[in-house]
């Protein structure tokens, strides 16, 4: 990180001056592929009302002055949706465990100065302060042919690895949004990614 840019950890309520920047940031990212969710105010204000609720979540928020530039968010799983927590406690795992990495957001211009590594540092510590064993997160899966997606495109796949984070054969879920060239809401595949904060 450089200049003006500076990072800032919201934990719980104190993210709520901060809602509708991030709420904004997201449905701007998450715009592009492989997402390409169609997103709305409404949708966005019921998907971040547990990290409000949950005293132990937690927004790291990049700013570049008073611009909200990037965010990162985590809460513990078993504060989060069941859509996130049934492929876990089918087989057997306890939620309260681990530490569920919502996801990690930058505006393009800002990509590549190290506020994707910081993200990833800051959940971490943050989870491992609380006394979690893991931190998980999952991604959207999408066809290889999908029309959407652009040429040259680079799955994070590879670092996603570089930050020891792997996926779990058969620890899938699916979770429902619109998509930019849908008409309604639907289901997608959504692949799960641990990593063992335990030295």
């Amino acid at each position: 990180m450089n200049g003006s840019l500076r990072l800032l950890a919201a934990r719980g309520a104190e993210l709520a001056p901060w809602l509708n920047a991030l709420a904004e940031l997201r449905i701007r990212v998450f715009r592009d592929y492989p997402y390409l969710y169609d997103g709305s105010l409404e949708y966005e204000m019921a998907y971040l009302a547990p990290y409000l609720r949950c005293e132990d979540s937690l927004c790291l928020l990049a700013l570049d002055g008073d611009r909200v530039v990037g965010a990162s968010t985590g809460l513990p799983l078993a504060r989060e949706v069941d859509e996130f927590q049934a492929p876990f406690l089918a087989r057997g795992v306890a939620v309260e465990d681990i530490f569920y990495c919502a996801e990690s957001v930058l505006l393009p211009d800002y990509r590549g100065r190290g506020l994707y590594r910081a993200f990833f540092a800051g959940r971490e510590a943050h989870a491992k302060h609380l006394g979690f064993a893991q931190a998980a997160f999952c991604a959207v899966v999408r066809p290889e042919d999908h029309p959407l997606k652009p040429a040259g495109y680079r799955p994070l796949t590879t670092i996603w690895a570089r930050f020891g984070y792997h996926p779990v054969p058969g620890l899938d879920t699916r979770f429902r949004w619109k998509d930019r060239d849908q008409a309604d809401e639907t289901d997608k595949p959504m692949q799960f990614y641990l990593k063992s904060l335990e030295a």
